[in-house]
């Protein structure tokens, strides 16, 4: 029914941009290019609410067709891989929305069919999350306020790989940090199918500086097309030399 791969960018953040675009803007353009954001805000144990940090969070994956989720560090574990995966249902969903609508007609919605058809065709969708392929590119908000979240994000972010490899299908993931030390964003750890060996590269993450959000998701974004291309041009090398036969 579907073929292709899922798209997600996971920000992890604990305040307000205050630097460049709106993200929120920028995070629409990113799922207008097929990439879902979601947005996971991390607050402060002893946390006295920022309302503008906090709506920003929400506006930021309402934009990006994603999910968010507020959470205090203890529980982000958890939810790390729970707006993964809801994430990639609500994707699934809106794919199979878009696909009913196509065959009868543009007001009908899953939500519009029979309990019985409706059930049958959540299977699918259950189907297709274990199956389809997945790639997250993991945006780290590295800025002065995160200096003591940085552990329980590496713990987090191995659990997700863990708690995905059990999926049939193919698994990608990469880390990214803001604000970079001369971009917008620099690379963590580069395209992957598990994340076993992030241990070695969270001891090298800095915290300091601004929250570029806006900045950083629109490199985000660029990063997927990037590793698009780089792919291409393997595969091109490969037949090649298949070809040539050196």
């Amino acid at each position: 029914m579907m073929k292709g791969t899922l798209k997600q960018i996971l920000l992890l953040t604990d305040g307000c941009s205050n630097k460049g675009e709106n993200p929120a803007q920028t995070a629409e353009l990113a799922y207008e290019q097929g990439i879902t954001v979601n947005v996971i805000g991390i607050l402060d144990d002893e946390h006295t609410e920022d309302a503008e940090g906090l709506q920003e969070v929400e506006d930021i994956a309402r934009a990006g067709g994603g999910v968010s989720q507020l959470v205090y560090k203890q529980t982000l574990v958890q939810t790390v891989q729970t707006v993964t995966k809801q994430a990639m249902t609500q994707t699934l969903q809106g794919f199979v929305n878009k696909e009913l609508q196509q065959i009868l007609g543009e007001k009908q919605t899953l939500e519009d069919l029979d309990p019985e058809k409706r059930g049958e065709i959540m299977e699918v969708v259950e189907d297709m999350g274990e199956t389809c392929d997945l790639e997250v590119l993991v945006l780290v908000d590295t800025s002065a306020s995160m200096y003591d979240k940085l552990l329980t994000v590496k713990e987090a972010l191995i659990d997700l790989s863990i708690s995905l490899n059990s999926r049939i299908g193919r698994n990608r993931f990469c880390i990214f940090s803001f604000p970079g030390k001369r971009k917008d964003i620099d690379r963590v750890f580069d395209w992957s199918p598990k994340l076993d060996s992030v241990s070695t590269v969270f001891p090298k993450l800095s915290s300091g500086g601004i929250t570029p959000t806006g900045p950083a998701i629109r490199e985000a974004m660029y990063q997927f097309g990037k590793k698009s291309l780089l792919r291409s041009f393997r595969d091109e090398d490969e037949s090649n030399v298949e070809e040539t036969g050196y």
